[in-house]
């Protein structure tokens, strides 16, 4: 975990090889990428076009860096690496925040013109319109109240050639857009999410995720139920999400082990879960997957912990696999965390 003063408590508790963005323009260009891609194979289109789409807001973090004065980047700025001594600690790029973290509130620290910029590039991690929402939480950023409210921090330089990260923390959320600067991983590190309404609530942004969830449940039988759902308190694992290691004993029902209807649902889980983001990053996400093994390498464990009933049948559960980790907490209300990597140990 990491110390209080940089995990600010939440108000309501108590692989087939993927190119690189910037490599994908710095080689082909916008022009020549059109003629290029049409010779491509289907897999490979697209990866060309996740590069290009998420050039644009590479693009857009590149303008941004050089508006920024001298102050601002001693601020706003740190090094790649930072957090990481000796080889030793966690690189802070990879930490999840319930707040922003430090002095990096964008209505604060950045000027008018930038806070537009970084309005624009929030807006285009998201999935359109119904993206945006749920990472926004309706546009209020939950307790957060508005997206000037919330931090924005630069790791590593934003520049062509260079490896950046620019890290959105506020609260129940972190994302990032880093150029694919973290190879083979999904959304370029850890993501956390949530809401403050109970997740089975339809007023919670992610009640799809929870619904979709509850009637993969609903679908098991008696003794599958006997080995989907685990003993397991919910931990908040903001000093990083471990991922399971390709042969690692994974909790809960294995995917291989369901009916076809049932293998239905778990994929329908997961396109809920990568719903909210830039389809580009969801393919990426389905493309790691797939580079550890398919989904039939995945497990589904419900936990029950507190008190459930018949139509809140569990408070959290845990889709998870080689490389691959999802937690979604719905009681008392959505936390959620997420680590996606094909660097297998």
């Amino acid at each position: 975990m990491l110390p209080a003063d940089k995990t600010p408590p939440c108000p309501d508790c108590v692989t087939p090889p993927t190119m690189a963005r910037r490599d994908f323009i710095r080689v082909l260009g916008t022009t020549a990428a059109v003629a290029v891609v049409g010779g491509l194979t289907p897999l490979q289109k697209a990866t060309a076009a996740r590069a290009e789409k998420q050039a644009q807001a590479e693009a857009m973090i590149f303008e941004l860096f050089k508006s920024m004065d001298a102050d601002q980047k001693k601020k706003l700025v740190r090094a790649w690496d930072h957090g990481i001594a000796n080889g030793k600690g966690n690189a802070a790029r990879l930490l999840t925040h319930n707040g922003a973290d430090g002095k990096s509130r964008i209505g604060e620290e950045y000027k008018k013109p930038q806070i537009e910029l970084l309005d624009k590039i929030f807006r285009a991690i998201a999935n359109g319109e119904e993206g945006y929402k749920q990472l926004s939480r309706n546009g209020r950023f939950d307790n957060s109240n508005d997206f000037e409210t919330i931090g924005a921090l630069i790791y590593g330089e934003p520049v062509e050639g260079k490896k950046f990260s620019l890290v959105f923390c506020g609260h129940h959320i972190t994302v990032r857009c880093d150029g694919n600067s973290e190879e083979k991983t999904a959304f370029g590190g850890p993501l956390y999410y949530g809401h403050t309404p109970n997740g089975y609530s339809t007023t919670n942004v992610f009640n799809k995720q929870t619904k979709s969830a509850t009637e993969l449940y609903g679908a098991l039988n008696a003794d599958q139920r006997k080995v989907a759902v685990v003993a397991g308190k919910w931990k908040d694992e903001h000093a990083g999400v471990p991922v399971p290691k390709k042969d690692a004993k994974l909790p809960g029902l294995a995917f291989a082990d369901m009916s076809k209807d049932q293998k239905a649902l778990t994929e329908k889980v997961m396109a809920e879960l990568i719903a909210p983001y830039r389809k580009e990053d969801g393919t990426e996400v389905m493309e790691i997957i797939k580079a550890n093994g398919g989904m039939e390498k995945l497990a589904m464990a419900f936990y029950q912990e507190g008190k459930t009933n018949d139509m809140e049948p569990w408070s959290h559960w845990r889709l998870e696999g080689p490389g691959f980790v999802w937690s979604f907490r719905a009681l008392p209300h959505v936390h959620t965390f997420v680590n996606i990597t094909s660097k297998l140990a």
